[in-house]
């Protein structure tokens, strides 16, 4: 049995409700992101690739960039 929860965060500027407990990579993944060419940030500061296990908290406000090329 799954427990259901609420969790409100903002993702680039837009809110969202999740209703079960997910890590940053699967959030990535339940947003249609890539988990490649992009940097995460959470509440202003990055948030490292190695730390994307981890589950995301409720009033998290995340960024994600994507990288682009040229100079």
């Amino acid at each position: 049995m799954t427990n259901r929860v609420n969790i409100g965060i903002t993702v680039n500027g837009e809110d969202h409700q999740l209703s079960e407990e997910l890590t940053v990579a699967q959030l990535l993944e339940h947003l249609g992101l890539p988990q490649k060419g992009i940097a995460v940030a959470v509440d202003g500061a990055v948030f490292p690739r190695a730390s994307w296990d981890r589950t995301v908290e409720k009033g998290w406000e995340i960024e994600i960039l994507t990288a682009v090329q040229g100079g």
